[in-house]
């Protein structure tokens, strides 16, 4: 079956209504896309961000009247929306969506490889993971830039804490790379569910263990360990210097991503208090740094 797409202009406050007389006109499937590549960070939990302007497309069947469509369509906004209309070939989108993700090397002992496929080097240390809504599958620069130094520098059986875990990426790839345990911290219990079950994918759950904010800070106030990763962003960083630093033993080591590279300067002068910056790493347009914590 052929397929036509029928995309609007749209904004925040339409684009619900928009979305409605789409699906009123008859399309299987309306998504909502950034008109401007406007990325959004970090949004306030609970809540449901939206792009000031959006592009609005509902999916049709090839044959549908489309002159029927557009009159609807301004029949019931009261004006017809600027829009374009494009055909879509059928096909097999699991399959394309899959072909899309291969094997992805972190320096040289680390892999990442959804589970549909066999890993490129079986001796390596392979993180099987499939792409979810979770953030965290190696492709962006803050997680690459984070791999990259565990793979490099990561060699002992520590404790390990996972600030902001997301996927569960880092704290797996620090179980598989030797940790005794990992503590993996999220606000986002998407992103909870997401770690423990990429963790029993991993074979690594008596090792690692998840925790909501609230509910870390409650158990494990006082918990120090040799290595905390936070790849989250600069803000919540400078933020919550004070207490991530609290969680770092004497000598450990904190790896923070998630940095803009204008911002870099800021977030090493808010730990400039607790840890000597031992480097600042940049891939793109993010910067990783890595600060060992001052003896008391």
């Amino acid at each position: 079956m052929a397929w036509l797409q029928l995309t609007l202009e749209a904004t925040h406050s339409n684009s619900e209504q928009l979305s409605d007389i789409l699906t009123q006109a008859g399309a299987v499937s309306v998504t909502l896309q950034d008109a401007h590549d406007d990325p959004i960070f970090e949004p306030p939990p609970g809540s449901t961000p939206l792009w000031k302007e959006l592009l609005l497309t509902g999916l049709f069947e090839a044959d549908i009247p489309v002159d029927s469509v557009l009159n609807y369509i301004s029949s019931q906004y009261g004006e017809l929306p600027l829009y374009t209309l494009n055909p879509l070939e059928d096909k097999d989108w699991v399959r394309a969506w899959m072909d899309d993700f291969k094997p992805m090397q972190f320096g040289q002992r680390l892999w990442i490889c959804p589970t549909w496929l066999t890993p490129p080097n079986p001796e390596a240390v392979n993180i099987m993971l499939d792409p979810g809504l979770a953030f965290g599958t190696g492709t962006h620069p803050t997680t690459s830039l984070c791999l990259q130094w565990l793979d490099q520098y990561f060699k002992q059986p520590v404790k390990v804490i996972d600030y902001g875990c997301g996927s569960g990426i880092l704290g797996i790839a620090a179980n598989l790379l030797g940790a005794s345990q990992v503590y993996a911290v999220d606000l986002d219990p998407q992103a909870l569910l997401a770690t423990q079950a990429n963790a029993d994918k991993n074979q690594v759950v008596e090792r690692m263990e998840t925790f909501s904010v609230s509910d870390f800070t409650r158990k494990h106030k006082t918990l120090q360990c040799p290595l905390l990763l936070a790849n989250i962003l600069a803000g919540p960083l400078v933020e919550l210097s004070e207490m991530l630093a609290s969680h770092v033993a004497p000598k450990g080591k904190i790896v923070l991503s998630g940095i803009l590279a204008e911002q870099a300067e800021k977030v090493s002068a808010a730990y400039q208090r607790w840890f000597t910056i031992d480097d600042i790493s940049q891939e793109g347009d993010w910067i990783r740094i890595v600060g060992t914590k001052i003896s008391s």
